[in-house]
């Protein structure tokens, strides 16, 4: 008979779980079935990394970009869309607004942009590094090794790659003229020199099964990435993907539960996604596992262009008024916020501090 407590335990205690298990998790839509899962892996959350959500700061510096990514609105064929570059200046004003609110982590991000200078944003890493002495986190698609290592030997911490999917037959459905080989090469060069590593999927693709969701959650085992984010899909009206539904967001919150308690030590955000639906799931994720939240420091003029997907939370906010809903969304649950760098707790990178965010 099967028993959920039992086979949460079995999959936890697993080295490498059993495949047939996690599909059975994610299938599992019992409400006090889900209630079991989401209380196991927020458990897990409080054994291994504290009570502590840590808070990153966004700066979406670009939204140009070359692929045609069938979920992303992003994409090359969306003509519709005004793109924009952030000047060095306006990315070092935001980067100053969120320091001055205690803020150690800074997320640079932008589409894969054929455009982007590496020794400007090799600069910018500098500046950041030398005025603010904060934490640099890169989220700027495929590169080169070089490209890579000139921004890491420029003080970069963390670079954040999602693979979207590991179903290598509908990763490469979904990216047209790109190849999963190279996304492998690019995540295998960043860990190699020494970034701390993020990966990710979108739950809810079309052609997604509940196996390829198991074969994603053991590959991030596989991969044992420092920082792991897991998003509904949300439909935008200028890709090929238009007509579909939206992911769901249970299965997007068992995702990140199990996710949880197969890695156990890994930084998993409550996506702005999971917050942008028919309702904020960002306080189920918390949860449900999740450890971090991600207030928008993009300037506002630019917030809105950013768009991956329509709804997008908080576009029409300053950084300011981000921090303050998380500050709000955190004590409603009775948690706390940890404005510490939150470095893996993996490999070397680990500091000592005690609570949410490094290692005991």
């Amino acid at each position: 008979m099967f028993n959920i407590e039992t086979m949460l335990k079995r999959v936890y205690e697993s080295r490498i779980p059993e495949r047939g298990d996690l599909e059975r998790l994610l299938s599992a839509d019992d409400e006090d079935e889900t209630r079991t899962i989401y209380g196991f892996a927020d458990e897990v959350r409080r054994t291994f990394m504290g009570d502590g959500i840590l808070v990153r700061g966004i700066v979406e510096f670009s939204n140009v970009c070359r692929n045609t990514c069938h979920y992303c609105g992003l994409n090359r064929n969306n003509r519709a869309l005004e793109r924009f570059r952030l000047k060095k200046d306006e990315i070092l004003m935001s980067v100053r607004d969120m320091a001055q609110r205690g803020i150690k982590t800074v997320v640079l991000q932008s589409g894969e942009d054929d455009e982007l200078d590496p020794e400007w944003l090799q600069d910018i890493i500098r500046e950041i590094k030398d005025e603010f002495g904060i934490a640099v986190t890169l989220s700027a698609g495929e590169r080169t090794r070089r490209e890579y290592e000139i921004w890491r030997e420029a003080g970069a911490d963390r670079y954040l790659l999602k693979i979207e999917t590991s179903d290598k037959v509908l990763y490469e459905s979904l990216h047209e003229g790109m190849s999963f080989e190279n996304r492998l090469r690019c995540l295998r060069d960043l860990r190699d020199l020494g970034y701390q590593t993020g990966s990710g999927i979108i739950v809810g693709l079309r052609g997604q099964k509940i196996a390829s969701l198991a074969d994603d959650i053991l590959f991030f085992k596989e991969h044992d990435f420092d920082m792991i984010g897991i998003g509904p899909f949300i439909p935008h009206a200028k890709t090929p993907l238009a007509a579909d539904c939206h992911g769901d967001a249970n299965m997007t919150l068992k995702m990140i539960a199990l996710t949880r308690i197969v890695t156990k030590d890994a930084h998993i955000p409550a996506t702005t996604a999971l917050g942008s639906l028919e309702k904020d799931f960002r306080i189920d994720a918390l949860k449900a596992g999740a450890n971090v939240l991600m207030p928008n420091f993009t300037p506002k003029d630019y917030k809105k262009l950013y768009e991956i997907y329509p709804g997008k939370r908080c576009v029409g906010e300053s950084g300011d008024l981000c921090v303050s809903c998380v500050e709000a969304m955190v004590d409603s649950i009775g948690r706390t916020i940890n404005y510490g760098r939150g470095d893996s707790l993996k490999r070397d990178y680990a500091h000592t501090e005690v609570n949410g965010g490094y290692r005991q």
